[in-house]
């Protein structure tokens, strides 16, 4: 089956009318609502006539929904009316427009689908836009109340068997995620309905998920793992998905674990971040209840990932049963539509000690007891079904061999159509062909990596390199230096980047104060280490130091 309401409509047939399909959890804790398959068959179908009448097919619809079942049946509604759904943040209080103004300007949606609880607030933060746009707002849990004709809407019970012989091509739009915009404007990447099925494929086989597979997840609905596997994979393998927020994940880190314990999960990550979080503000007190022995695949990937994270997770939480091999390390990007590369499941993941000086040459070097300057990687797996990889040369695009560095090229059935309006950037990014080979078109990543033993090792951003004195530099190493040089600096909560001065690239370093040190910081003593370690570990000056407050920092929407 090629498409996610086929997919539905056979779950439905193959269980018991009132089996959960998903559970959402109020501030992560309590059960708030739950639907099975046959309530979400029939609340998208509904959705789906209703939406029909308004828009053409292929027209763009924008969700802006919090975290939440609404969400969930909104865009099974969009997928069934043949509307191309493009899933976004909803609005906050205070929060700058120009990403969601940016989105709406470049796919120039004929509707914006919400809440009712959100409906207002939408209309008055985007009044210019859908004035000037034309844009209907429509509240898709109180249709009748918003919809512009109330007296053609389309009642429930005479619905069924009218939309149910709806005909969804497998290789068309299906909906349009949006880039995180932390490298440029947002690009909105095409995802057909076959890129969602193939890639739930790849990720039920990687993870050998089935029926009796629970997961958990607090990722955001609009971010790509937060969508395909937490919301999509469930539906496309037939288990339970317990959902709840990432607000309430990150107010209480304790709540994610406590959802794994409580609903026996067995499959459920996130980014790096996530477990750091948990290593540092989860109390020995909290963690007495917990029974993280169910959890069979705990992924981490979407950021680099942190060998020191793993081990102090796994240090701090094997007294409440997590395993080693729990842990599964991968790699994915919005334009494979989510999953890339990632290890065997049972397997510990796999590391790799370099010599961090030549590999800022781009040299693979092993360490010795003579290395000084030790670089710690974690491998990300390999492909799956028929996903490949390449390790190109970016100025030659001649394929690298193993243990060289270049960047990853991927090509395969999960690879997106390209980006939405956007024709240059498709050709330049999605149609890259390997000079002197028959081989096909393969997807630019612009991520640098290289293959040791089969494994896919990340180095970093094409584009994020620094470069100093001809030597490269991989910011993602010197922000952790920073961030570990003192207690009263923030985790994951600043920046190094380059700047030309007089001529010659110079170092910068943008970082957060710990809210508890912002009355007491010696910033003469914060200072100094952050130059000490920098110049320690990197052999770098640091020409500029900014200490700022929590929370300050620019970050993604993801």
């Amino acid at each position: 089956m090629e498409n996610l309401i086929d997919i539905l409509k056979h779950k439905c047939k193959k269980y018991k009318p009132d089996k959960l399909a998903y559970i959402f959890l109020k501030e992560g804790t309590s059960e708030e609502t739950t639907i099975t398959y046959q309530e979400l068959l029939d609340k998208s179908i509904y959705i789906s006539a209703n939406l029909k009448p308004l828009v053409p097919a292929k027209s763009r619809a924008l969700l802006l929904y919090p975290q939440g079942l609404d969400f969930v049946t909104a865009f099974l509604g969009c997928l069934n009316a043949q509307i191309i759904a493009v899933p976004a943040y909803p609005p906050k209080s205070q929060q700058k427009m120009s990403r969601l103004q940016a989105i709406i300007q470049d796919c120039q949606p004929k509707l914006i689908l919400t809440t009712s609880s959100l409906l207002d607030k939408v209309k008055e933060q985007l009044k210019d836009v859908i004035a000037q746009e034309g844009i209907q707002c429509i509240s898709t849990d109180n249709l009748a109340e918003t919809l512009e004709t109330k007296e053609e809407i389309i009642k429930e019970e005479i619905i069924k068997e009218e939309i149910i012989k709806e005909e969804i091509i497998g290789d068309e739009v299906a909906f349009l995620q949006y880039t995180s915009g932390s490298t440029g404007i947002p690009k909105g990447v095409i995802i057909s309905n076959n890129n969602i099925a193939y890639n739930s494929a790849c990720i039920q086989k990687a993870f050998k998920l089935t029926p009796e597979s629970v997961s958990v997840t607090w990722l955001p609905s609009f971010h790509d793992m937060g969508l395909i596997d937490g919301i999509i994979q469930p539906l496309y393998t037939g288990f339970l998905g317990v959902i709840m927020s990432p607000e309430a994940f990150l107010q209480k880190p304790i709540r994610w674990l406590e959802a794994i314990s409580r609903y026996r999960a067995t499959h459920s990550g996130g980014p790096n971040l996530g477990y750091e979080l948990c290593v540092q503000k989860i109390t020995d007190e909290e963690q007495n209840d917990l029974d993280l022995s169910s959890w069979i695949s705990a992924y981490n990937g979407a950021e680099p990932i942190r060998r020191n994270t793993i081990n102090n997770f796994i240090d701090k939480f094997k007294s409440s049963g997590f395993e080693t091999n729990y842990f599964y390390t991968c790699y994915g990007m919005a334009e494979a539509t989510l999953m890339v590369s990632g290890g065997d499941l049972d397997k510990e993941p796999v590391y790799l000690d370099l010599d961090g000086d030549e590999l800022a040459k781009h040299e693979i070097k092993k360490v010795n007891e003579n290395t000084k300057n030790i670089k710690q990687l974690v491998g990300c797996g390999h492909s799956w079904l028929d996903t490949e990889i390449k390790i190109v040369n970016p100025q030659t695009r001649v394929a690298c061999d193993d243990n060289q560095i270049g960047e990853i090229w991927i090509s395969g059935s999960s690879i997106a159509q390209g980006y939405w309006q956007k024709p240059e950037s498709t050709r330049e990014i999605f149609k890259a062909k390997l000079t002197n080979t028959e081989s096909g078109e393969f997807l630019r990543t612009g991520d640098l990596g290289f293959f040791d033993n089969g494994e896919l090792f990340i180095t970093g951003r094409k584009k994020d390199l620094i470069i100093i004195w001809g030597k490269n530099h991989y910011p993602q190493d010197i922000e952790e230096t920073v961030q570990n040089s003192h207690q009263a600096l923030r985790r994951d909560s600043g920046a190094a980047f380059a700047i030309e001065q007089e001529n010659q690239e110079k170092l910068v370093i943008v970082q957060e104060i710990e809210r508890t040190y912002l009355k007491k910081v010696d910033i003469n003593e914060v200072v100094t280490a952050i130059r000490t370690a920098v110049s320690v570990e990197h052999e770098l000056q640091v020409y500029a130091i900014a200490l700022i407050k929590p929370a300050s920092i620019a970050k993604t929407s993801s």
